[in-house]
């Protein structure tokens, strides 16, 4: 199940309603992304702070592209139920901006899926984030760390960047540098 939302979520909400009444499920791994207010250390600008981070998207390709990324889990681990939450609109430091939870039977297909999951909405969704400095705002760029932690899980076939919209997401997103279309309210 996968939601694009404005809206804050409770992780312990999701889980609940996730888990209720799933005799089958073993084990859930519930990964939360928040923004950061210092950009990490590793980073051209380590150190700046960060007052807030708007994430943009094009309503209908997202949603295509996070089903293909979950259904990618659901084919290669054996999963009783998952979840993807992604935020989009204007956030502060401390805000959530996305909830990844994924059951199954036994812990370890719960959390490789889990860190596939991860990995690969951070490089192949189309979202595009634009951080508020100190010195004014700049579009993020894709990482090569991202990219690297995203390789592990790749395999010849099927190519999620097909299925929603032709293309790998990641080509799109280091290429534009502000979408044209304004996300939905």
């Amino acid at each position: 199940m996968i939601r694009v939302q404005r809206e804050d979520f409770d992780p312990g909400q999701e889980l609940a309603r996730l888990t209720v009444g799933r005799t089958d499920i073993g084990g859930v791994v519930t990964f939360c992304g928040l923004v950061r207010e210092e950009i990490g250390s590793g980073e051209a600008l380590a150190g700046e702070r960060i007052r807030a981070m708007t994430l943009e998207h094009y309503p209908g390709m997202t949603e295509k592209m996070l089903e293909a990324i979950e259904a990618e889990a659901q084919a290669r681990w054996p999963l009783s139920a998952s979840l993807i939450v992604h935020r989009y609109g204007r956030l502060l430091p401390g805000d959530r901006i996305v909830l990844v939870i994924t059951c199954s039977a036994h812990r370890q297909a719960a959390f490789e899926a889990n860190m596939f999951l991860v990995d690969w909405l951070k490089t192949k969704a189309p979202f595009w984030k634009l951080e508020e400095r100190g010195a004014g705002a700049a579009w993020v760029e894709a990482r090569a760390s991202d990219d690297a932690a995203a390789k592990r899980w790749a395999r010849s076939t099927p190519n999620i960047g097909a299925g929603a919209g032709g293309g790998d997401a990641k080509a799109v997103r280091s290429k534009a540098r502000k979408p044209a279309p304004k996300a939905a309210e």
